[in-house]
């Protein structure tokens, strides 16, 4: 099969490549902004894999890159949830923009699915009863979200107007291996590299929000599954179906670890929803148990990737 992942350099797309990589039938195109971006694929030779570079936001000519393409993914984005309120404008021109051309060259070039990576943190937004169904009203409170909201409808339309199939993931918060431990995204890989190194933890609010944590593998798979299927839903929850609260989280880093955490607690943020976990109800009607690794795993292996990979990490790209 051959399959395209676009914005492949970043924590999802690298993890999502090598676990597509181990199938030898499949010819996977990376596309990212860098070839720098690319270091941890570039390390692992895998054979199957060839880079792209193209400056999404500027260089639309997709047609080289989609010819003979069967499986689109898209987990293109510009900003992080938490800063995409401070320039709505080009968060949401940017990405939009963007998500028309690829759709527009799917279409000219008979893509058979385009998978797109939204978001089951941001776009359902504040006034929600948890666990959140797929069907709950969305009224993201950042742009981020609803520029995620305005490419699931945009799918919708490209099916409606052209017939092109596609998959929406709405994944919780996942964690794990090559998330990078800079505090933008990915609590607990930033919490658990921080309590490694005896760095100070900044903790919005006063520990109580409660989020729904997937093991990145376990996302994966979830992800594949329904990618695979033939279910009469397009759109899906992935997550672990339960919230665990940021305090919680700390506790069981500090026993993973072992340390004393030095934590310090910052007035809350008005972009940070209290409670957010996602009822997974209607891909286990169609695929199964979601069998989500415990936080406790998840932790330790991720703690012990960091200390393998990130010894001089500093928290840039």
């Amino acid at each position: 099969m051959n399959i395209a992942i676009f914005g492949a350099a970043g924590f999802i797309g690298t993890n999502l490549t090598i676990r597509l990589a181990k199938d030898p039938t499949n010819h996977i195109t990376v596309i990212d902004k860098e070839i720098y971006f690319f270091k941890h694929i570039l390390d692992m030779n895998l054979t199957n894999v060839e880079i792209s570079i193209v400056d999404f936001y500027n260089d639309m000519n997709l047609d080289h890159i989609l010819r003979n393409q069967d499986v689109v993914y898209h987990l293109v984005s510009t900003t992080a949830p938490t800063t995409s309120n401070k320039n709505i404008s080009q968060e949401l021109s940017i990405n939009i923009e963007f998500s028309v051309y690829l759709l527009e060259a799917c279409v000219r070039h008979n893509v058979q699915k385009v998978v797109f990576i939204s978001s089951g943190g941001t776009v359902y937004g504040r006034n929600v009863v948890c666990p959140i169904m797929e069907e709950t009203t969305l009224n993201p409170i950042n742009a981020y979200g609803l520029q995620k909201v305005t490419i699931e409808k945009l799918l919708y339309l490209y099916n409606y107007m052209y017939g092109l199939d596609y998959r929406v993931i709405r994944f919780s918060n996942p964690y794990g291996p090559f998330q990078r431990p800079n505090g933008i995204q990915g609590a607990i890989t930033t919490f658990t590299y921080r309590a490694i190194k005896n760095e100070t933890i900044c903790v919005y609010g006063d520990g109580s929000v409660v989020r729904d944590y997937i093991y990145i593998n376990d996302a994966i798979e979830a992800m594949l599954s329904v990618v695979k299927g033939e279910a009469p839903h397009r759109i899906f929850n992935i997550g672990c179906g339960y919230g665990t609260s940021i305090n919680g989280v700390l506790e069981i880093i500090k026993n993973i670890t072992g340390r004393e955490l030095q934590v310090i607690y910052m007035p809350g943020r008005i972009v940070d929803v209290p409670e957010n976990y996602l009822d997974i109800s209607r891909y286990e009607q169609y695929y199964g148990k979601l069998n989500c690794r415990s936080l406790e795993k998840g932790i330790f292996k991720t703690a012990k990737f960091l200390k393998e990979y990130y010894k001089d990490y500093n928290g840039e790209r």
